[in-house]
């Protein structure tokens, strides 16, 4: 639905895009994740036929982004990071106008329909100036939804809403897999691992990861992790002990217990325990900890930043 190659924008000397290339498949919540500045809003520009790419190519639902601009924004739904909404025109009004510069059949039905999806049906004929940013966000994915395209862009949709709204809004983004295509932008780690199949790590205009969280995990996260909290001893006796233990290439202190790290996949929990019971501590608590999308990200990004 969505295949970018070797994307690039200049801005002068200044180089916002830096041939990236990715994918996003039907039915597909991709996220698009970085630092701000990293390109994100960039590229969803070009998507969304706002701005010609310097270089390279980006197609949607088939149509070239240059060549095929007005077929492009017919198949898109775009939600920026500030809604573009006019205060002084009621809800129903604004979805109204934004479904007939989409030509939408039967409007007037379909207007009422993506009010009602997002909650703003009994609100159709207040002023935009009355909205909550909670509400001015659901009209936005209303008015990006309203001619039902393939392919959903949306640029940190979260931004700025209260804890509420950001799980309601979270739950409507997920529930578009079913019908299209979305494109994802947020650099809330825990929102796009959370919502997004795949990710897509964009840092200094440049493509440094992609692929599942799990995937990302284990490539630039390979050594694992495990938790151990021991009793019956202090802090230099357990220390003594657990570095004794082969596998074992690091330990920080955490809490109550300690993080050890662990550059392999072979099962270490027996030679823990058997060092252990020939000890005089007891075993608390061992347990391995998951990488997280955070953890990879933060890793990544300070790499590249080096």
């Amino acid at each position: 639905m969505i295949e970018v190659k070797n994307l690039r924008k200049h801005y002068g000397s200044h180089i916002a895009v830096d041939g990236i290339s990715f994918e996003a498949r039907q039915g597909e919540i991709l996220g698009l994740l970085g630092p701000n500045g990293a390109g994100k809003t960039t590229t969803m520009r070009i998507l969304t036929g706002f701005m010609p790419p310097t270089d390279g190519t980006a197609s949607v639902a088939g149509y070239d982004v240059m060549n095929d601009s007005m077929e492009v924004r017919r198949r898109v739904g775009y939600l920026p990071e500030k809604v573009p909404v006019y205060p002084d025109m009621t809800l129903r009004a604004y979805v109204t106008f934004v479904a007939q510069l989409h030509n939408v059949d039967n409007h007037k039905k379909k207007v009422d329909e993506v009010l009602d999806r997002f909650g703003l049906l009994d609100r159709r004929d207040k002023l935009i100036r009355s909205l909550s940013k909670g509400l001015r966000q659901r009209l936005g994915l209303a008015q990006a939804l309203v001619h039902n395209p393939p392919v959903i862009v949306l640029d940190e949709p979260t931004i700025g809403i209260d804890p509420k709204q950001v799980i309601e809004v979270r739950d409507i983004v997920k529930s578009l897999r079913q019908d299209h295509t979305v494109l994802f932008s947020s650099h809330i780690l825990t929102e796009v691992e959370q919502v997004c199949d795949r990710v897509v790590i964009i840092n200094q205009g440049q493509v440094v990861a992609q692929g599942t969280a799990e995937e990302l995990g284990r490539q630039f996260k390979p050594q694992r992790q495990l938790y151990i909290e021991l009793d019956g001893g202090n802090d230099a006796a357990y220390q003594e002990l657990l570095n004794k233990i082969d596998l074992i290439e690091s330990i920080d202190k955490d809490g109550r217990g300690y993080v050890l790290h662990i550059a392999t996949t072979d099962s270490i929990q027996k030679p823990i325990t058997r060092a252990i019971a020939d000890s005089d501590f007891t075993l608390v608590e061992l347990r391995q900890l998951d990488v997280s999308l955070e953890d990879v990200f933060l890793d990544i990004i300070s790499k590249g930043d080096r």
